[in-house]
């Protein structure tokens, strides 16, 4: 579902990202791990088209991203750390809207929303406008609105900041739920404990180039017992290079 070929983005003199491979499948939650300044915000931005590559394709579905954007961005949805809500719409009203962009018919708008409040936990703010909720209720919020629409992609930075522990879990539920229904789930976070848990594969990004990607059990050298190891090991003597993180 996503394919990344050769994939490079300077500013100035300064490379953010430097001949970035991927591929990622129909069904896969694809973790992306790095440290501050390794480029993965770089490289979500010019996933989404949000920035234009200095070399290098995207291509979301087969769909070439630089050729056809509008085709492209039809098949994902982008939830990015700070959500981007209408201040003035209630969170129902905000959940209703975003699915009307992808032209849900009225009634599965209405089932999947009211799926999608009873899971986040979200009923009881469903009338409050977006405005006076909290941080972690405007991302759920948010959340419930991408998985409302149902894309075929689901790109979330930083998903789990600012959810408690029992959103978290059902939030982990949640993805894997849409990855069974058979979409893709480009996840990047630092929080290795969520990772770990749900992702199918991981790639460790740092100084905008990728050093392992793979299954988190074929990435374990001797003596790694987590993720956390894994992690530790492999950007032990790398340094991030990313001027827009």
């Amino acid at each position: 579902m996503i394919e990344i070929r050769g994939l490079s983005r300077r500013f100035g003199d300064l490379p953010a990202l430097a001949g970035l491979d991927l591929t990622i499948a129909r069904g896969e939650i694809f973790g992306f791990l790095g440290p501050n300044g390794a480029g993965k915000t770089t490289t979500l931005r010019l996933l989404c088209g949000l920035l234009r590559p200095t070399t290098g394709t995207i291509r979301i579905g087969g769909i070439d991203l630089a050729t056809n954007p509008a085709a492209a961005r039809r098949l994902f949805a982008f939830a990015p750390d700070t959500p981007p809500l209408y201040e003035y719409l209630t969170a129902l009203e905000h959940i209703g809207f975003v699915a009307s962009l992808y032209g849900l018919p009225a009634r599965v708008r209405d089932e999947r929303a009211a799926e999608q409040l009873r899971t986040f936990g979200l009923e009881p703010y469903a009338d409050q406008l977006c405005k006076g909720l909290s941080h972690g209720t405007r991302k759920k919020v948010h959340l419930a609105a991408l998985l409302t629409v149902a894309p075929a992609v689901l790109v979330l930075d930083e998903p789990t900041n600012g959810l408690d522990p029992r959103s978290t879990h059902e939030f982990k539920q949640v993805l894997r739920t849409a990855r069974d229904r058979g979409a893709t789930v480009f996840l990047s976070t630092h929080v290795l404990a969520v990772a770990e848990a749900i992702c199918d594969r991981v790639g460790i990004l740092s100084g905008g180039r990728m050093l392992a990607c793979g299954p988190i059990a074929e990435l374990r050298a001797s003596g790694d017992r987590s993720l956390e190891d894994v992690f530790l090991r492999v950007t032990e003597n790398s340094a991030g290079g990313d001027v827009a993180q």
